[in-house]
């Protein structure tokens, strides 16, 4: 009998490119490895590949099964960083290779695919019951790209 690792795994479509994006995850992420790929013969999509993968123990699923369906802002991974030099090592390679920079700590992967880089200690900004504090860093973080803890922080300290 299987047991059950995790009850939600993300499952992402790609058209042709689910190993290949997996290979691309797991280079940037510690701890992280492609656990199984799986080749479908005679699907409707064809041939398709599907891979499973993880990183930080979370476990994901890509298949490659065509050009259905996109990836859209509606979804979006955030990864929480204590440091400027991770949301500066995070931001540079998944916008490598024709990634996109956004604004507000958003970016979009060379598949399309969005990502949030936060500094985990905007948890505690944001949830500051200062509203004159709210304000500044709402303010701050709207004029961003890529995070700056720094600039966040004088923000939030009014300074």
């Amino acid at each position: 009998m299987t047991t059950i690792k995790q009850k939600i795994v993300p499952h992402l479509w790609f058209d042709k490119e689910a190993k290949e994006a997996a290979e691309f995850y797991t280079s940037i992420f510690k701890n992280s490895r492609i656990t199984r790929t799986t080749t479908l013969h005679n699907v409707p999509s064809g041939t398709v590949d599907v891979v499973t993968f993880e990183f930080f123990g979370q476990e994901f699923m890509a298949i490659s099964a065509g050009p259905l369906f996109k990836f859209n802002e509606s979804l979006s991974f955030m990864v929480k960083c204590d440091t400027q030099e991770e949301i500066d090592f995070y931001w540079q390679r998944l916008t490598s290779e024709g990634g996109q920079e956004v604004e507000c700590g958003w970016l979009k992967d060379k598949y399309g695919l969005s990502w949030q880089i936060v500094p985990a200690v905007m948890d505690e900004m944001m949830q500051s019951q200062d509203p004159a504090r709210l304000t500044r860093v709402t303010q701050a973080f709207l004029k961003m790209k890529k995070f700056d803890i720094a600039a966040l922080q004088r923000a939030y300290d009014g300074k």
